[in-house]
């Protein structure tokens, strides 16, 4: 497997006091849309600013595209293109203005230049404002600049930082949505502490927790961590008949069944039982009770299930972590 970023035993503490990243061992699959989960204050920000050699570590390494990063890496900077959490940007400029200066500076010969410059506009929404100075823009927009700002070298390996952090629910989706069309060209790496983002986006992701990464894998690794297969069902039919229905099928060995809220019932397959088997029991006994069946999910908080399932086994270790 090729590796878009590896640290070994990554370390940053803070004026002797402060441990921001703690021995982290981390493997990033080029290509993949890779999310950085974790709560506030958990080290997502810091390992960023490692790899982009902002910051020097107090121990160990980290590799981007199998070059060492720090302060003067500047091979490994122009690999990278990085979103601060709602970043701060020169309020005096015009977008193009901004996004021209950015491309000089990455040495963009003019006539590369340019025609990127409206491309980026075009893609992040931003053409109908490139009369307007910075200082004017909202929470979105700018976030937008700062999406075409880390483009506009053109680099292979994305660093964002919270992009999602402040936005409307339409700019949020505008987000997500472009992520999903960049990571299949390219390496994204997303620090959110939004659930839900990652579980939209992200097909591979590491949860850090007090500055130790406690899990990195795959999303369906992830939720494979989950003790027990939880489904629900969407019914039509009378409350009564819902309700007997929630009997029968509590009676079947293996699985535990009980009302959830409006028409919907909760069904908790046991691990030594077949899921389909199961299902296929539960579906007959609606199909005799005359109810209808609108919808089924699999682990609906599957992602959240297994992220506090996570953060509950690594505080429970106490002193064995």
């Amino acid at each position: 497997m090729e590796l878009a970023i590896r640290t070994e035993h990554l370390t940053k503490i803070y004026s002797e006091r402060l441990i921001a990243v703690n021995d982290m061992n981390l493997e990033v699959p080029r290509g993949s849309v890779f999310g950085l989960l974790g709560p506030n204050g958990a080290g997502k920000t810091t390992t960023l600013r490692l790899l982009l050699g902002l910051q020097r570590p107090t121990a160990g390494r980290a590799e981007v595209f199998g070059k060492s990063c720090g302060p003067n890496a500047v091979a490994v900077r122009s690999q990278i293109g990085y979103l601060p959490t709602n970043p701060n940007l020169p309020g005096n400029l015009r977008p193009i203005e901004y996004l021209d200066l950015l491309g000089k500076l990455s040495r963009l010969p003019h006539q590369t230049r340019k025609p990127r410059i409206s491309a980026l506009l075009r893609a992040v929404g931003l053409l109908g404002a490139t009369d307007q100075r910075i200082q004017t823009f909202s929470t979105g927009m700018c976030t937008r600049l700062g999406i075409a700002a880390s483009l506009v070298a053109d680099p292979p390996l994305l660093l964002w930082d919270e992009p999602t952090a402040g936005l409307d629910p339409s700019a949020r989706r505008f987000t997500l949505d472009l992520i999903r069309e960049l990571g299949k060209t390219k390496t994204v790496v997303v620090a959110t502490h939004i659930l839900t983002d990652i579980d939209q986006i992200c097909d591979h992701l590491g949860v850090m927790h007090e500055g130790r990464m406690i899990f990195a894998g795959t999303m369906q690794d992830m939720k494979r961590r989950l003790r027990r297969d939880d489904f629900t069902l969407e019914l039509d039919g009378d409350a009564d008949g819902i309700r007997h229905l929630a009997g029968d099928i509590a009676n079947i060995e293996g699985i535990d069944a009980h009302l959830g809220t409006g028409q919907t019932l909760l069904v908790r397959i046991a691990d030594d039982h077949s899921r389909s088997g199961a299902l296929a029991e539960v579906l007959k006994i609606i199909d005799d009770g005359n109810l209808s069946l609108h919808a089924i999910y699999s682990s609906r908080n599957a992602t959240e299930n297994a992220y506090l399932q996570l953060l509950q086994e690594d505080e429970a270790h106490g002193f064995d972590r």
